[in-house]
């Protein structure tokens, strides 16, 4: 498909300016005063000022024609007011998944360094996660799936169950980024930094590139996924706000 017709794939921008307003249940975002609805006709609004005001920056980004996958918050925040509100069992168990098998737990069996700096930087967040949680994970050596405690999974879950809805998508969001439980719940509460959590995360994928070069497709990849992992990180700060 050429660029000409995926634009007129795109609504055209109908608005002169995008903001976010106080109203009933928390801050609307305001399109001309109008607040947009998500895909299941429910109003666009936010529980706090910050995250409304985060989403209505990417409709304020939109130029001539609304590009959906520019609005990566907009597009979460969709997913929390159409879906997660519905499904919160079912996304705690998402999350809790990610912590049956969390990337932090797989570490390499060689070479030295690398065994090394896993132990180092995955460790110290593991022990972030056991003393603020009380959550204590079992690292294997090796790729072979190693079942974590029944009872560190238990309250994960219940962990997610508290949540509200909002952080529960984010933090579903983050566990599938960062495919660890534990990175998404360190951003979550500002112990780590979007950015930090996605190099933890590819952690091997760094060293591997320090040994041998990064190729071209790998970088653009790297690059993508920091611009979620940005967006995660305000989001969950706006939600901290």
């Amino acid at each position: 498909m050429s660029d000409k017709a995926e634009l007129l794939l795109k609504p055209k921008r109908f608005y002169k300016a995008a903001a976010a307003a106080p109203t009933e249940g928390g801050f609307a975002v305001q399109l001309d005063g109008r607040t947009p609805k998500s895909p299941a006709k429910k109003p666009l609004v936010l529980p706090t000022k910050a995250l409304a005001d985060l989403v209505a920056a990417e409709w304020e980004a939109q130029v001539e024609f609304i590009d959906n996958s520019l609005m990566p918050a907009t597009r979460l925040a969709f997913t929390a007011i159409d879906r997660v509100s519905e499904t919160r069992a079912e996304v705690a168990r998402e999350i809790t998944a990610y912590a049956a098998s969390d990337h932090l737990c797989y570490r390499a069996e060689s070479p030295k360094a690398l065994v090394e700096r896993q132990e180092r930087e995955w460790g110290a967040i593991l022990e972030w996660a056991k003393a603020e949680h009380g959550l204590a994970f079992t690292p294997v050596a090796g790729i072979i799936h190693q079942p974590q405690p029944s009872s560190t999974l238990a309250s994960v879950e219940a962990l997610a169950l508290t949540l509200d809805d909002f952080t529960l998508t984010g933090a579903a969001f983050a566990a599938g980024l960062f495919g660890s439980t534990v990175l998404a719940l360190a951003v979550r509460a500002g112990r780590l930094t979007g950015q930090r959590a996605l190099d933890l995360s590819r952690l091997d994928e760094i060293y591997q590139a320090e040994q041998w070069g990064e190729d071209a497709e790998a970088k653009a990849r790297a690059e993508a996924l920091a611009v979620e992992a940005a967006m995660i990180e305000r989001w969950f700060a706006a939600l901290r706000a």
